[in-house]
């Protein structure tokens, strides 16, 4: 019998690959940070003896999920300006108090408390793409997440870098560092066309396939971005991204919700990765992403929630429903995005986004162990007839009862493992105090 650090016993098992399958009273075994296997219950009992055993009955085993495009430290922003257009959102509320109250401290703080909301919704990988990504990196280190941090590269001065050469240094400094980490891996996070100039791009560009490093780029998010570059250099911001030679599997570009028909055909030509995040653009009535268009031009789309300072929550299971929901209603097809795409755009899709499906987005032996348990024995998911379909259209984070990433259990009966919730709450607070003095908001 094989001594093993741990098995699960589950109701289902949803490994996402193969697609479609649910395995039905099967157990999966984990040894250090790896998946060993998936096997019927009877026989696991047989073949394994584990340190440490699980039993979930009524829970359905899936990957964790994947994040792949969030601005995790603006947390503290949560609420701060809402009802507004993107660009009065940015350039009126969100750039000017950034200027007054980002640092590191604020990074560090808002930090922790979005990986622990993300963490408990069952969020185990997450893009992110903010101001010192160094602090980030510490912080989903020190959590035990794994993460993609972006290191920011735009044209103006900030707290974090006063020119485009301190940024690039900085960016490679962070590689540097990160080089040979288990659980962080460091992107190139360019923000906009419309902040970055063509000199920046050609760094970026250049540097990304130097060391062979991913590229993280807000991309045709309002009609707005479109009409200012047309006006300003007589093109769409992904014609000047074609001609600068950016259009790559390299590349993961965010929001979409501008797209035509030739432009949908280029980026599965390239290889680009598509990251829909539905219910920020709503929020900001940015557009509709067209996800089916996208899928069936082959492009590989995953889903992202942005930040909760725009979204305002930072919920993949809510998001991952509304992409399938929208994705109907805008194509005028109900089968355009199935409970198992929606799914797979949620885990294996945000995975080879990042570059890491060899690694994580699906349950197979030799991945790492990269798990959530969600509990389905509730009245609102019963009768359960589709394990799939009743993840994604009546699942929600609050059924999350299990983590583990690199088999390390963070979230165990609902309740965080090493995280004190209480800490990360009183934070916030002081934090909403210094960015609006006067509030009184309990």
């Amino acid at each position: 019998m094989q001594e093993i650090d741990t098995l699960i016993n589950a109701r289902w098992i949803v490994p996402i690959e193969p697609a479609g399958a649910v395995l039905d009273e099967h157990a999966l075994a984990i040894d250090g940070d790896r998946i060993v296997a998936l096997l019927p219950q009877g026989e696991a009992k047989a073949r394994y003896r584990a340190r440490t055993v699980h039993h979930l009955p009524d829970h359905a085993l899936l990957p964790g999920l994947v994040n792949a495009h969030s601005h995790v430290a603006m947390t503290l922003l949560r609420g701060y300006a809402d009802d507004l257009p993107l660009m009065t959102w940015l350039s009126e509320h969100i750039w000017p108090a950034e200027g007054r109250h980002v640092s590191a401290d604020f990074v560090r703080d808002g930090s922790r408390l979005g990986f622990a909301e993300m963490l408990r919704g069952g969020v185990t990988c997450v893009n992110d793409m903010y101001f010192f990504p160094e602090v980030t990196a510490e912080v989903a280190t020190e959590l035990g997440l794994r993460v993609t941090v972006g290191a920011p590269l735009i044209d103006f001065p900030s707290a974090y870098a006063s020119s485009p050469e301190e940024y690039q240094s900085k960016a490679l400094a962070l590689h540097d560092a990160y080089r040979d980490h288990p659980l962080v891996q460091i992107a190139l996070a360019p923000h906009a066309p419309y902040t970055v100039s063509d000199r920046g791009l050609e760094w970026v560009r250049k540097t990304a396939e130097e060391r062979g490093l991913r590229i993280h780029m807000h991309i045709h998010e309002t009609a707005d971005e479109i009409e200012r570059a047309v006006a300003e250099d007589g093109r769409r911001p992904l014609a000047r991204l074609e001609a600068l030679g950016l259009l790559s599997p390299a590349l993961i570009g965010i929001h979409l919700t501008q797209l035509t028909t030739a432009e949908t055909a280029l980026l599965a030509e390239r290889g680009v990765h598509a990251v829909h995040c539905p219910h920020s653009n709503l929020k900001l009535a940015s557009g509709f992403c067209p996800v089916h268009a996208l899928r069936q031009a082959g492009v590989n789309v995953a889903i992202g929630t942005d930040g909760a300072a725009s979204n305002n929550g930072l919920d993949l299971f809510a998001e991952l429903r509304t992409a399938a929901l929208l994705a109907k209603a805008v194509a005028g097809d109900a089968a355009a995005v199935p409970a198992q795409a929606a799914l797979e755009m949620a885990t294996i899709n945000g995975a080879r986004a990042l570059g890491l499906d060899d690694h994580i987005g699906s349950l197979k032996p030799g991945k790492a162990a990269d798990v959530i348990a969600v509990d389905l024995s509730g009245l609102e998911s019963a009768p359960v007839y589709n394990p799939l379909s009743q993840l994604v259209y009546s699942g929600d984070r609050s059924r999350v009862s299990a983590v583990w990433i690199a088999g390390r259990q963070l979230l165990r009966a609902g309740q965080f493992t090493e995280l004190e919730a209480g800490e990360l709450l009183g934070n916030a607070r002081r934090w909403r105090d210094k960015i609006v003095p006067s509030s009184t908001t309990a």
